[in-house]
């Protein structure tokens, strides 16, 4: 098992976001790809972040809430403010660069599966990008790990009823 490295593992399909991307965007991006994360990039195509469904819900967060109607009232002082500029406050438009995750863990190629899982515990993240020559060329999620370690099972298993 320890024999299984990043390129192993990780899924070759990678799709990435601008930072200046919104929420509504990547939220879009990520529905319909089913994935939980995307790397960002900028536009000459280098990893700057990572965002994430957790951090995607943020504005929308009570906390947020309650800080951006008091930020409004402070701003009116009894005066009416712009309705594009409220409509955009209401839709959530922030961008990607205001709730990604900076900087980020990342892997090589030749990371073994042991290392990628003492990062995903000692950073608390939940997957990684896979650079060659600081471009992104895969990812390694925990589902990849669990796929990897199932299939091991698997073929285990096999080779026990083989043997028996």
């Amino acid at each position: 098992m320890l024999d299984l490295y990043a390129s192993d593992l990780m899924t070759k399909v990678v799709y990435t976001v601008s930072p200046d991307d919104t929420v509504s965007e990547v939220a879009k991006i990520l529905a319909k790809n089913d994935i939980s994360a995307a790397p960002v990039c900028d536009d000459g195509g280098q990893l700057i972040g990572m965002v994430s469904e957790g951090d995607l819900m943020q504005p929308f967060t009570s906390r947020n809430e309650s800080h951006r109607a008091w930020w409004l009232t402070l701003l009116a002082e009894g005066t009416e403010l712009a309705p594009n500029f409220l409509e955009d406050i209401k839709r959530g438009q922030w961008h990607v660069r205001n709730l990604m995750s900076s900087p980020v863990i990342t892997v090589t190629e030749g990371t073994t599966l042991a290392q990628i899982a003492d990062l995903f515990v000692s950073h608390r993240v939940k997957r990684v990008p896979v650079l060659r020559d600081n471009r992104i060329v895969g990812i390694v999620s925990r589902s990849d790990i669990i796929r990897a370690l199932a299939s091991q099972g698997a073929a285990t298993s096999k080779l026990r009823r083989t043997l028996d």
